[in-house]
């Protein structure tokens, strides 16, 4: 995807005000009618060289585990997507939960009864990257298992 020289000076004024890469995202679709991949989005700004203001999350110690008495357990597949399941189910599900995408997006999962899948993110139109959805079925399909489900 080619952008003209002022979409490029756009995204430079975007970062510089501390737009994180999803922002430019959501930005670009919005503005220009561009979508791209978060991937995308990440070389895009590298290409630039710029320098993103992401978030950074908090990082839990190594020893730390996850047990079925904790009230919210998290999947983590390699790469930093984590899989949280809801102890109260979705109305109209069998199963829901939270997923956090490497964008630092959390957006809310489901299954219904006819195992129809659903994803419903923060903001009208996001859309997680197709490594973070690969993650993401990883680490929901493993944590689905451990629950017996």
């Amino acid at each position: 995807m080619q952008l003209t020289d002022e979409q490029k000076q756009t995204v430079a004024r975007w970062i510089s005000e501390g737009a994180r890469l999803a922002e430019v995202q959501e930005r670009l679709a919005a503005e220009y009618g561009i979508r791209l991949t978060y991937m995308e989005a990440r070389f895009l700004v590298d290409d630039l060289s710029l320098v993103p203001h992401e978030k950074e999350q908090p990082k839990k110690p190594e020893e730390e585990t996850l047990t079925e008495a904790e009230p919210e357990e998290e999947a983590a597949a390699p790469g930093g997507v984590s899989v949280s399941l809801d102890q109260i189910v979705r109305p109209g599900a069998m199963v829901s939960g939270k997923v956090t995408f490497t964008d630092g997006v959390t957006a809310e999962w489901y299954l219904d009864q006819m195992g129809r899948f659903g994803l419903v993110p923060p903001t009208e139109g996001y859309r997680p990257s197709k490594e973070d959805l690969a993650q993401f079925q990883v680490a929901l399909e493993r944590e689905l298992s451990r629950k017996g489900l």
